[in-house]
């Protein structure tokens, strides 16, 4: 048992894998940190640089330029990392993560907080788009038979959002401790950064922990040789509903709000609260769920209807109408996630999972990037809902696809693999 099991929290479809392999309970209660942290910072990253002096377009940027940061490390971690050890590739990751902290923390400038995102971790959304993934994913995934992996996968996401609830709920700090220390609001908010900072060296300390001869697993000289038309099928897919949630990332989704209809911090990190509390709940029956109406079903029923929330909430004539859309979204959208990866994990064979995970996972951020700077320049010269419009029909069109093309497919239970 590591010396570490004690204090991590439990969350609930993991028990027979913890007991089986302790370091699962490391990697979820990474996963945990770094969800409160990237929470912290969504909410946090769009009022900071407004007080910094950045236009709307300007804020898009540099969120794009965070997104494309992810994406080429995701890529280079997925594709490049077959033969070294899990545990060297996790600590230096986690120590990108406490570097771009100290760096935000530092800089002001325009340009040198643009290279500070594209190098950083910095996560601009609710969810994981980050050199984690692919390495956490394919870890999980070799240690759980595909029928328990939609749980297990479940767990990993709810860990994540739980934390991301809490960060969000946090970032509403900065300004009650600048009354309390009589500094500058934005001071306070700069000093955020370095909490990120803090929390990633804890986030290292668990990584630590791992067993030092842990590897990823093996790939063959040539990745995808089997499944290759598959995955690029299925990233072209998650691109689309991605560049669709690029629109309406959560740190668009606050200055949006604030925007349009004025929406101050405090009622902002509640409101963003609520959505990932929310969102924790339904992965508590996702993995459930998947395994009794299956995988393909379980991503589409739920995506569907969220994402028709968040095209009506566009049209919202108040802010409180606004809102209650965008809880209702969050209550069923992240449902698919866990689906979603036990699909892709079930669809090869287990030495492509690494580059798998990064595969689909690398278009998805960089779809995801190409829009935030779209969605800035609507809002410079709009504060109408036209990114929530956009974005939220082009993830029903991703919904209707996949049910067209994966509804029968054999493996959308969970995989024999």
């Amino acid at each position: 048992m590591s010396r570490t099991a004690g204090p991590i929290p439990a969350f609930p479809h993991c028990r027979h894998e913890k007991a089986a392999d302790p370091g699962i309970r490391l990697v979820l209660a990474a996963r945990f940190l770094r969800g409160f942290a990237d929470g912290f910072v969504s909410i946090l990253l769009a009022r900071y640089l407004s007080s910094l002096g950045f236009s709307p377009l300007e804020i898009g940027t540099v969120v794009t330029a965070m997104l494309i940061g992810s994406a080429g490390l995701t890529l280079g971690v997925g594709l490049g990392a077959g033969h070294r050890q899990l545990r060297q590739l996790l600590l230096a990751s986690a120590a990108l993560m406490a570097a771009t902290g100290v760096s935000f923390a530092l800089v002001t400038a325009f340009w040198l907080v643009l290279t500070a995102g594209i190098a950083g971790t910095l996560n601009p959304t609710s969810g994981d788009v980050s050199v984690f993934l692919p390495t956490e994913l394919a870890y999980l995934a070799e240690r759980t038979p595909a029928t328990g992996r939609p749980r297990i996968y479940g767990s990993y996401n709810l860990a994540g959002t739980v934390g991301a609830a809490l960060g969000a709920l946090a970032s509403a700090l900065p300004g009650p401790v600048s009354q309390v220390l009589h500094i500058q609001l934005q001071a306070a908010e700069r000093g955020g950064f370095l909490i990120y900072a803090l929390i990633a060296v804890a986030v290292g300390s668990l990584y630590r922990s791992l067993p030092p001869g842990q590897r990823l697993p093996p790939r063959r000289r040539q990745a995808l040789r089997e499944s290759r038309r598959t995955v690029v099928k299925l990233a072209a897919l998650f691109s689309l509903d991605s560049a669709g949630g690029g629109f309406v990332i959560q740190s668009l989704l606050v200055l949006w709000l604030h925007l349009r209809f004025g929406t101050g911090p405090a009622t902002l990190g509640v409101v963003f609260f609520l959505s990932s509390a929310l969102a924790a709940a339904s992965l508590l029956i996702a993995g459930p769920l998947a395994q009794r109406i299956g995988l393909i079903k379980t991503m589409v029923f739920t995506h569907l209807p969220a994402d028709i929330m968040l095209t009506l909430a566009a049209f919202a004539p108040s802010a409180w109408i606004a809102v209650a859309l965008l809880l209702g979204r969050a209550a069923c959208s992240s449902m698919d996630v866990p689906a979603r990866q036990s699909f892709v994990m079930a669809v090869v064979p287990p030495d492509d999972r690494t580059a798998a995970a990064s595969i689909t996972n690398v278009p998805r951020a960089l779809a995801t990037s190409a829009t935030p700077i779209l969605a800035g320049a609507l809002l410079s010269v709009s504060h109408a809902g036209w990114p929530l419009l956009i974005g939220g029909a082009m993830k029903i069109v991703y919904d209707l696809s996949l049910w067209t093309l994966y509804r029968n497919h054999p493996e959308q239970t969970g995989g024999h693999r």
